[in-house]
C-alpha cells in the first residue's frame, strides 16, 4: 500500500493559481538592471525560430506538472508493507524441573502405559512452554545440582526441545530445591521488575545443596520473584512379575509442607499432582494465574518513494530550460554542421 506521510502539504497544490491573482509589483522609479532583448525572459531570442501558437501553453502545462511532482515528493509517498508480529515481552518465567533419582519411578500413566514421571512432566510441561506466547522463559534441571539448561528467551520451541531432551540423572541422584531456587532468582532478578515467576516441580525434599529452601525463598521474595510449586508422586508405582506389569500404590515422597511455605513466602501456589490429568490441570492453571501477553504489536516495513516524484521534476525541469533557450533547436545544426 502506498500512503503520504505528510498529506497536508498537498494544501500547497493551488499556491501557483493563487499568484496568478496577486496584484502586480508597483513601480517605485528605482534603478534597475536592463538586459537585452535577445536574452529577455519570456520573449524570443534573436535569429531563433518561432515557436509554434501552442508553444506557451505547453511550458505552462509541464511548469504545472513540475509544480504537482514537487509538492508530491516533499509528502513524502512510501511504500507500507503487510504486517510483521514482533517479539513483546510478557512475563519472565522460568521452569526448575527435578530430575533426580526418584524421577525415574514408573506411577504414571500416559497413552495408556505406565510411564516415568519425568516422561508424564516432560509431555505436560512442554506443552505449557509451547503456549506461552510472548513471554521470555528459562529451563533449569536440578539435582544434587541445579544446572541452567537454556537461559531466558523468547525462543519457546528450543526451551520444549531442552526439556524433552532432559533425563533423570543429569544433575545428579539426589535433590537441590533450595539451590534450583537461588539459581532462578540470580537469572530472574537481572531482569526488569513486573512479571518474574518461577515454576518449581519436584518429586522430593531437600537433601542435598548449600542454599536451604526457606532462606532461597526468603531470597526470591526480596528479589520480587513469584514461585509456584508443583509436588508430583505418591501414584502408582509399576512393577514388573510374572504375571505382567502390576501398579502398586506409592506413598508421597516429597514435602508438602515446604513446598506450601516456599509458594506462601513469594505470593505464589502450592499445587499436587498425583496423576498425569491433575499435572495437566495444574498448568492449565497456571495459564490462568499468569496469562501471557496476547495484545498485538506489529511492524510494518516502509520504503520511501519521494525520489522518483522529485526525479521526474528534475529531469521535466531539464527539458523545459533546454526548450526554452534552444539548446535542442541548435543540436540538430550542430551536429548538421559536423557532418558537413
Amino acid at each position: 500500500m502506498i500512503t503520504l506521510a505528510w498529506p497536508w502539504i498537498l494544501l500547497a497544490l493551488p499556491l501557483p493559481w493563487l499568484a496568478r491573482w496577486l496584484p502586480p509589483a508597483r513601480d517605485e522609479g528605482g534603478a534597475a538592471l536592463r538586459f537585452p532583448i535577445h536574452v529577455g525572459l519570456g520573449t524570443e531570442a534573436v535569429g531563433r525560430p518561432p515557436r509554434p501558437s501552442g508553444w506557451r501553453r505547453w511550458r505552462w502545462l509541464i511548469g504545472l506538472l513540475i509544480w504537482l511532482l514537487l509538492v508530491l515528493a516533499a509528502a513524502r509517498p512510501q511504500w507500507v508493507g503487510e504486517p510483521i508480529a514482533l517479539p513483546l515481552a510478557g512475563r519472565d518465567l522460568m521452569l526448575a524441573i527435578d530430575v533426580s533419582g526418584s524421577m525415574e519411578q514408573e506411577d504414571y500413566e500416559l497413552n495408556g502405559r505406565a510411564v516415568s514421571r519425568l516422561a508424564v512432566v516432560r509431555a505436560v510441561a512442554s506443552a505449557f512452554v509451547e503456549r506461552r506466547a510472548g513471554d521470555r522463559l528459562g529451563l533449569i534441571l536440578f539435582g544434587t545440582r541445579a544446572y541452567l539448561q537454556t537461559p531466558l528467551t523468547f525462543d519457546g520451541a528450543t526451551v520444549a526441545a531442552m526439556l524433552r531432551d532432559s533425563v533423570v540423572g543429569l544433575a545428579g541422584r539426589e535433590t537441590a530445591i533450595g539451590d534450583a531456587i537461588g539459581l532462578a532468582v540470580k537469572r530472574l532478578r537481572e531482569q526488569p521488575e513486573g512479571q518474574r515467576v518461577l515454576i518449581l516441580l519436584t518429586d522430593g525434599d531437600n537433601t542435598a545443596g548449600a542454599l536451604d529452601p526457606l532462606e532461597a525463598a526468603e531470597l526470591a521474595a526480596q528479589a520480587g520473584v513469584r514461585i509456584y510449586t508443583i509436588g508430583i508422586g505418591g501414584g502408582e508405582l509399576g512393577v514388573r512379575s510374572l504375571f505382567g506389569m502390576r501398579l502398586l500404590r506409592q506413598a508421597s515422597d516429597f514435602d508438602p509442607t515446604t513446598l506450601k511455605r516456599i509458594a506462601e513466602i513469594t505470593g505464589g501456589r502450592f499445587f499436587a499432582a498425583g496423576s498425569r490429568q491433575e499435572l495437566e490441570a495444574v498448568y492449565a492453571e497456571l495459564d490462568r494465574l499468569e496469562p501471557s501477553e496476547r495484545e498485538q504489536r506489529t511492524y510494518r516495513p516502509r520504503r520511501a518513494l519521494f525520489v522518483w516524484p522529485a526525479a521526474l521534476a528534475l529531469i521535466l525541469s531539464m527539458l523545459l530550460i533546454a526548450l526554452s533557450d534552444g539548446t535542442l533547436d541548435r543540436l540538430p545544426r550542430s551536429i548538421t554542421d559536423r557532418t558537413t
